[in-house]
């Protein structure tokens, strides 16, 4: 699968508002065929936190490639910051849409919500049907909330300033004499020290813009994200960066995307099924081929 040659480091963005504003989608409407709901999967059955609506929670700001930003004249919906999850665009967003086709909902059916990244696995009652920023499958992150089937498969990239020493290289051992940085709460965080084990502690950060932010202030060498996020770092936040390499999965288990959806949620059944049908069918590949194709092209770490 091209979404197996990817990562997933499960913080796409800043820090968001609490704002709870709803927007819909404001792309033309696809109405579902009578077939693509399961038997029980319809939105007639289906007990969603609205009727006949299907509820996205995701982060804001919003990032490419997961959301597209506005494009021509159209401006960011409210209460959207960066990318516009409303307009169908970017891989998430995509996803998102093709999923609630596959459930029998409509696009104008569908409303986003924006939620603090880590409060979608904590534990409590969730304002959303279902919720997808770049949530890597943790087994902690099961004890507060149901993760759903994988969407988007792949390992963590590293980053850097172009002209250093971390930028040439190439082994994990090499990148272990390095600071490293990543935010809390991550996997990418995780990674840096389960698997590359530094010298130094790592330095922990509210999120990948605090990240970054580090980077470009010379408080660390080299930062951990998923593969896009790597690129969309160095190609648009900075102006001398560069993506080292990805590295290597756990060949037990290779990490992945899932949607959170409420702990004992009646939909989990069917997103389930839904991401399984799209896996099968080609949608996900096609997706991840039409928005993630420019970020694919990283060198490969070794242990």
């Amino acid at each position: 699968m091209i979404v197996a040659l990817l990562a997933a480091c499960g913080n796409g963005g800043a820090s968001p508002s609490a704002s709870t504003e709803s927007s819909t989608a404001a792309s033309a409407s696809s109405a579902p065929s009578a077939s693509s709901a399961a038997a029980g999967c319809s939105p007639e059955s289906l007990e969603t936190k609205s009727p006949d609506t299907f509820t996205v929670g995701t982060d804001n700001p919003a990032f490419p490639p997961y959301f597209a930003e506005p494009e021509g004249d159209e401006s960011v919906t409210e209460p959207w910051e960066f990318g516009d999850p409303t307009n169908g665009r970017g891989f998430e967003s995509a996803v998102a849409y093709a999923l609630a086709e596959q459930l029998g909902f409509s696009q104008e059916q569908v409303t986003w919500i924006p939620v603090p990244f880590n409060n979608s696995f904590a534990p409590g009652e969730k304002d959303f049907d279902v919720y997808l920023a770049q949530v890597s499958y943790t087994d902690e992150r099961t004890q507060g909330a149901d993760l759903s089937e994988g969407y988007f498969f792949g390992n963590q990239a590293l980053v850097a300033r172009a002209g250093s020493d971390l930028a040439g290289a190439t082994t994990i051992a090499e990148v272990a004499e390095a600071r490293l940085g990543a935010a809390g709460n991550t996997t990418s965080l995780a990674y840096i020290q389960e698997r590359i084990q530094p010298t130094e502690e790592p330095r922990v950060y509210e999120d990948n813009t605090g990240a970054l932010a580090a980077l470009n202030a010379d408080q660390v060498d080299g930062i951990l994200v998923d593969v896009p996020t790597a690129f969309f770092i160095v190609n648009v936040e900075m102006d001398d960066g560069v993506v080292v390499g990805q590295l290597p999965s756990d060949p037990q288990e290779q990490e992945h995307f899932s949607m959170v959806l409420e702990l004992d949620s009646p939909l989990t059944d069917c997103v389930d099924e839904a991401l399984l049908t799209m896996g099968e069918n080609g949608e996900l590949d096609s997706l991840a081929a039409e928005w993630l194709s420019d970020f694919l092209d990283a060198p490969q770490i070794t242990e």
